[in-house]
């Protein structure tokens, strides 16, 4: 409960609507206890005492009532959906910049289907029950107060007969309860599981087809569907019980207010108006008990799925902004590594160990390495996507931990290994960083990054759509075009993460080129598969299982480095031999640089 009364506090922003609301269900329940006692009179004063003009005022009377609640009905259903949306927009705001907000490490461990489940289905069971459910559940306690005071009042004897079934409907109620819940709960287990089948099958259609495993991915989903299936009819088998259960309690209710009851009418105990005003009470007293029942399940599900948005808005940061962060001024673009070490999810086996290292305004560093070797581990470290483990990583002499996130990374440009474009035009999508920017600097942008021949080759050039997430581009010009993104940024640290793996030999010389005038006067990190691509640079760095082994330009490397040099050679001489070592000791490659030796693959690049 303490989930769902956590979801009201979101109706203070709406508390005009809620109110609203409120007033009108107590007028509607107010109307709807006074019915019976009109039709008492209308019986007993008006029709058996054939008082005709009594009985056709109590039955205006009775119709300008019913106009008046329905009127009041009315008001309380839109101002208690409009409240309710109001709640459910509010959250799914709060979801989404929680979401934003999260590090990376997170995401590492989340999984896309369930937070997309979290984010629709789940607001949407919350946003029933701040509306609908929690209005019907005042409204049923309202109507169930009244109706059992007017029972009394009517004739205590016979509602003390009457009052035998309450109990019994509680306790139905309260079995439901406690059963639904955990039910409910793993109802939205399978949604979100389902949700992920299908999220990874809809972003990997093209190689289930490339593979031909539709058969399998069909016999998943539907596995995963009938999980669902099963777990629903669990959950309805049990409301198609209580609520058949509540109906018999009362309907045991009528028979023993009709057998006592008339024979208090034969014995001149009670009028025929009370009796009939009686059992149209204690319809009442039912109809907001059955509501109980439904209303239970409603709020087992709303209790479930509210637990599960809180769980993200609760959800803890492992990169925070310190409370007196500052804002990074403009740099210059040193950037030092100090004893860094680093594992993910503060536990497990440590990806860096001791990493040490200066960057120096306009250095490009390269790093080369086998893949799990810490190279992206380092670059995901200067923008703070992850914190270190101990040490520091300083920008022009500031921990990145002691200035604010949105400061540090706009003077850091980022071309990530796997490309991402979102729907919309080539133009919006370069323009990503800066959405102020103007054409002339877009396209000079495209230009340096080789895209303005590729992009102008269309139809609608910069206007052009790129469809979810990039697919009507090919791999080099996603790649082209997040490269321009980046250059749009003018930054100071420029980040490339293999940023030229899916453009061909012609259009990477073309990049390079490029590439070699802009990084000029700025600190550039490169990662990349081929090592021609980081020959030129100011300082590269070897690393083996989180450790710098190696480090220099590629002509120091070559003379001091059997690593380094195992790598250049397994990729432009393949399989042969190196003579030039084995002639000259001095220089001779030990057997700790063989390929098998190091890990590393001859016949494939040095990721």
């Amino acid at each position: 409960m303490k989930s769902l009364l956590r979801t009201l506090s979101y109706l203070k922003r709406h508390w005009l609507a809620a109110l609203g609301a409120y007033v009108s269900l107590l007028a509607s329940t107010a109307a709807g206890l006074i019915m019976p006692r009109l039709i008492e009179s209308a019986i007993d004063q008006g029709i058996r005492e054939r008082n005709l003009s009594l009985a056709l005022w109590l039955a205006l009377g009775m119709v300008a009532l019913a106009t008046g609640r329905a009127l009041f009905t009315f008001l309380q259903g839109y101002l208690s959906e409009k409240a309710s949306q109001g709640v459910a927009y509010d959250l799914r705001n709060a979801l989404y910049a929680k979401l934003q907000s999260l590090s990376f490490s997170y995401y590492d461990r989340a999984q896309t289907g369930q937070l997309m489940t979290r984010a629709t289905s789940d607001v949407d069971l919350v946003r029933m029950f701040t509306g609908m459910g929690f209005l019907q559940m005042l409204n049923a306690v309202v109507m169930l107060i009244g109706s059992l005071v007017a029972l009394f009042a009517i004739n205590w004897r016979l509602a003390l007969v009457s009052m035998f079934i309450i109990p019994l409907a509680m306790v139905v109620f309260g079995i439901f309860a406690t059963r639904a819940r955990p039910m409910f709960i793993r109802v939205q287990q399978k949604l979100s599981a389902l949700n992920t089948v299908l999220q990874e099958n809809l972003a990997g259609v093209r190689v289930v087809k490339a593979f031909a495993r539709e058969p399998y991915e069909l016999e998943r989903y539907a596995r995963s569907n009938q999980e669902l299936l099963t777990e629903n009819l669990r959950v309805f088998t049990m409301m198609a019980f209580v609520i058949p259960t509540i109906f018999l309690i009362a309907n045991w209710g009528t028979l023993s207010v009709t057998w006592y009851g008339g024979l208090q009418v034969i014995a001149d105990q009670l009028t025929i108006g009370e009796l009939v005003a009686f059992n149209t009470y204690l319809f009442m007293v039912m109809m907001p008990i059955g509501m109980l029942g439904m209303i239970a399940g409603m709020i087992s599900q709303a209790a479930a799925s509210a637990e599960r948005v809180f769980e993200i808005l609760d959800a803890e940061s492992e990169v925070k902004e310190a409370p007196d962060a500052i804002p990074l001024p403009p740099i210059a673009g040193r950037v030092a590594f100090e004893h860094v070490t680093f594992r993910y999810f503060g536990s497990g086996e440590t990806v860096l160990r001791e990493v040490s290292f200066v960057a120096e305004p306009g250095q490009t560093v390269a790093l080369l390495g086998a893949t799990g070797s810490g190279k992206s581990t380092i670059i995901n470290l200067i923008p703070r996507f992850y914190d270190v483990t101990s040490g520091r990583v300083t920008i022009d002499g500031y921990d990145v931990r002691d200035v604010t996130l949105e400061s540090l990374r706009s003077q850091i440009g980022i071309v990530l290994q796997e490309t991402t474009l979102f729907t919309g035009t080539i133009r919006e999508n370069i323009a990503f960083g800066r959405p102020e920017a103007t054409d002339e600097e877009i396209i000079a942008a495209a230009k340096a990054a080789e895209a303005h021949e590729f992009i102008m080759s269309f139809t609608d050039g910069y206007d052009t759509q790129v469809g979810e997430r990039g697919v009507t581009l090919s791999g080099g010009q996603k790649q082209r075009i997040a490269i321009a993104r980046a250059l749009l940024m003018n930054p100071r640290i420029l980040i490339l993460d293999d940023s030229t793996s899916s453009v061909d030999f012609e259009t990477e010389q073309r990049i390079q080129q490029a590439l070699a005038r802009l990084m000029k006067n700025r600190t550039s990190f490169v990662i990349a598969q081929r090592i021609a691509t980081v020959l030129n640079a100011d300082q590269i760095l070897v690393l083996d299982k989180g450790r710098v082994v190696a480090r220099g330009t590629h002509e120091e490397l070559m003379e001091t480095s059997p690593i380094y040099v195992e790598i250049y050679y397994s990729q432009l001489h393949g399989e042969r031999e190196l003579p030039a070592f084995a002639e000259e000791p001095a220089l001779r490659c030990p057997k700790s640089c063989q390929v098998r030796r190091t890990g590393l693959d001859r016949t494939s690049p040095a990721e």
